[in-house]
């Protein structure tokens, strides 16, 4: 018979984790809908002014501050009637320029759990789920997830610890971002290093326009490219250092990937890759940022490259040496760790 004290223990757990899949949704909303950040530094607020503020039907603005006061995310004043947002609150929330902001980690909810009819098939059948079938919200939430890190640490901390490569970048050089998305991390980049040129390639058309816009708003197009390709086919060579940021395990053909980046690199270049910083051990993924990893692998990272039928499905914690092993495999033996962060291992890798 189960032990009734840890029966009530664990259900404890699961209806806390129930309570925030349901408060997710409404979390997304509240990013989305620019409420978190209409609260953000505006002090106390009455329903009547946060709708005014962002253009919303009050009624449904009081009832989405009433779960967030549930969750303790806004807090409330029952004598005024008003609702404050705490900057600390606002931090994590509200402005994604933040460190860390993880506001924008919520908007892929409605597509993961969009898909799921989707993924229960592929459970039972086998197969995957392509990125297109699990709608647009997908890549807007992948790159909202994503960009904070790369603001805070991809000029800062991860493009320094690459051997040699900082001082190529100031003096100029041909940079190719594989599996580029909205294009953060390839304008962020071009925005550090005006010397370099920078190409950007991914296989999904509605991301590279998002790409172009962005290098546009940014002034950056004079020295930027977007275009849709394939991380075993992109155009080009000599390539001074190429990147692939939080991709390189979503390809069902990682290997073949790694191949093409060994003929496109320069003689003495490198190849930055970017990977979530969980465990291939899963005893070691018990922790809140392990299991947000390990679940979306589950539902996104595998079946996306299990739908590519190539020889692998890593997941998104295939653990270094399976890494490693990759990488040999396609003559890129000098694979070193070179930072880390809560969320990345970023790896410097050479022929």
């Amino acid at each position: 018979m189960p032990d009734e004290k840890r029966v009530a223990e664990f259900l404890e757990r699961v209806v806390a984790d129930n309570a925030a899949a349901f408060a997710g949704v409404s979390t997304s909303l509240g990013v989305r809908l620019g409420l978190y950040r209409a609260m953000s530094g505006a002090g106390a607020l009455t329903s009547d002014e946060l709708a005014e503020k962002t253009g919303l039907i009050e009624r449904y603005v009081r009832e989405w501050l009433a779960a967030q006061v549930a969750g303790t995310y806004v807090l409330y004043d029952p004598e005024t009637h008003t609702y404050v947002l705490p900057d600390e609150h606002a931090a994590v929330l509200a402005d994604p320029s933040m460190p860390t902001y993880v506001g924008g980690g919520f908007t892929m909810l409605g597509a993961l759990y969009g898909a799921e009819e989707a993924l229960a098939d592929v459970y039972r059948n086998g197969g995957g789920v392509n990125w297109k079938e699990y709608g647009p919200q997908l890549a807007q939430g992948v790159a909202a997830f994503f960009k904070p890190g790369y603001d805070a640490a991809l000029v800062q901390e991860w493009l320094p610890a690459l051997d040699g490569v900082e001082a190529k970048l100031r003096r100029g050089a041909s940079v190719a971002d594989v599996g580029c998305g909205f294009g953060y991390s390839t304008v962020l980049m071009a925005k550090a290093f005006p010397q370099c040129r920078f190409h950007g390639f991914d296989f999904h058309e509605p991301s590279i326009e998002q790409a172009r816009k962005l290098a546009e708003d940014a002034g950056v197009s004079d020295r930027v490219t977007f275009e849709v390709a394939a991380a075993h086919d992109f155009p080009g060579n000599d390539y001074d250092l190429i990147t692939l940021f939080d991709c390189l395990h979503d390809l069902g053909d990682p290997g073949a990937a790694l191949r093409h980046v060994e003929q496109a690199l320069a003689a003495d270049g490198n190849c930055l890759v970017a990977e979530p910083n969980v465990s291939g051990e899963p005893q070691e993924n018990i922790n809140p940022i392990g299991r947000s990893l390990a679940s979306t692998s589950a539902v996104l990272c595998l079946p996306g490259a299990m739908a590519q039928n190539g020889p692998h499905a890593l997941g998104n914690h295939p653990g270094q040496d399976a890494l490693v092993a990759i990488g040999a495999e396609a003559d890129l033996h000098s694979w070193r760790l070179a930072a880390e962060t809560v969320t990345n291992r970023i790896y410097d890798v050479k022929r």
